[in-house]
Parts: C-alpha cells; structure tokens; sequence
C-alpha cells in the first residue's frame, strides 16, 4: 500500500488521493467533504510552541489525568500564538494542539495504544483519525521533519462548544519509510499548505475535544 500524505488527515466520507510510489508529492491533493452543515464551520487565525506540549497550558496543565504525549526528537510541531488573553480561547487552542500532537504520536509510535488521541479526539474527527493512523500503518510509512501550525481563530458557541480554522505548513514535513528510514521529500508547492476547519466539544472533565475536522490542501488563505 502507498503511503498517505504526511500529517493531513483524511475527513469522514472523503478519500484521500494516494501516490504510486512511497515517495509523497505535495502537488497530490486531497478533496476532502465537510462532516457537517455549513454552520459548523469557523473563520480563521494563530496557534503555540513545539515538540513538547506547547504550554500545554491552560487545560492542558490543569489535569494529572491528561495523557503524556511525546513525538520522536526527528519530528517537530510548531504553534503559533496560543496566547488571546481569553482564558476559554488559550485552553481550546491548547486541548487543539496537543489533538494535533496526538494523532502524530500514534502515527510515529510512540502512543501505539493512541490513548491521547481517544483523549482529543470524539465522535468523526476521532473515526477519522483512528482510520488515518490506520493507513499509515498499513502503508508502513511515519513521519518526520516538521510542521508549522499558524492563523488560529476560535469562534465560541456557547459554553461548551467552539469552532476553530487554522493554518499548516507542511513543506517541511515527510513520508518515511519505517523499514529502511529512507525519507521521501517532495518539492513545495501551494498543496505543502493545509487550512483545517474544526469543531470542539467540552466534556464534562472539561477537555475540549475535537468532533469534527475538514482540511483543504492548497487553499488560498494560508499560502505564504
């Protein structure tokens, strides 16, 4: 099986479009469905910090129950601007990160059991996820390099639940093989560009997971 594209995750009901080598091409696109109505979308800008919970702040630090999330020291996620002054927005931003964290964690191996993703992750955005993960395995792909997480905007919709649009830079991001660890860069292109749409929702511990996402490659607003 060909690997997937490195960090953007397929949508529930879309498929994502594979390559006929290993070697992964930004200019592959993927068309991706909405997983709701038009009014579960945000509008968008900024994120936080990097390979280790980025201030996992606000939420993230407040609870001993939350899963310890660490990526390989070959992969680096970085976000930017977590930090509104709105202490509701800092923690969705937060709980956003460290589901973005999540899902490279069980991609790269180092949450095999994908116990933070279950965390992070309810309802579609998790089935979508889980299916993600599932391809890289059965690809027998990881990822490494790094990915640049900007123009985060949280929309509230009530007390226990948020929209939230951001930015991707992925063109530092690769496929690489588990086997041989040969890594497959690619040329950057307007696709190394991804803008994800999500929703999130408190639980009663008061985590905000993400229960649906949509990612566009290429798309317009978060080219550099």
């Amino acid at each position: 099986m060909n690997a997937p594209q490195p960090f953007q995750e397929p949508t529930v009901n879309s498929r994502p479009t594979f390559l006929t080598t290993l070697a992964l091409t930004a200019a592959a696109a993927l068309t991706l469905s909405a997983c709701g109505s038009d009014d579960d979308k945000a509008g968008g800008t900024r994120a936080e910090d990097g390979n280790k919970p980025t201030s996992p702040s606000a939420s993230a630090a407040a609870s001993p129950d939350r899963p310890k999330i660490e990526l390989p020291p070959d992969l680096t996620l970085t976000f930017e601007g977590g930090e509104t002054g709105d202490p509701v927005k800092d923690a969705i931003l937060a709980d956003s990160a460290e589901r973005m964290r999540a899902v490279d964690a069980a991609i790269t191996g180092t949450d095999p059991e994908g116990k933070a993703l279950a965390f992070y992750n309810t309802g579609k955005a998790l089935k979508a996820a889980q299916d993600w993960v599932a391809q890289f395995d059965e690809a027998g792909a990881t990822v490494t390099g790094e990915a640049r997480y900007y123009d985060r905007e949280v929309s509230l919709r009530g007390e226990d639940s948020a929209t939230l649009i951001f930015c991707a830079d992925e063109s530092k991001g690769f496929s690489k093989d588990k086997k041989t660890n040969e890594i497959h860069k690619t040329p950057v292109t307007k696709n190394s560009y991804v803008l994800y749409n999500t929703r999130l929702d408190k639980n009663d511990a008061g985590v905000w997971r993400t229960s649906q996402i949509i990612s566009t490659r290429g798309a317009a607003q978060c080219q550099p």
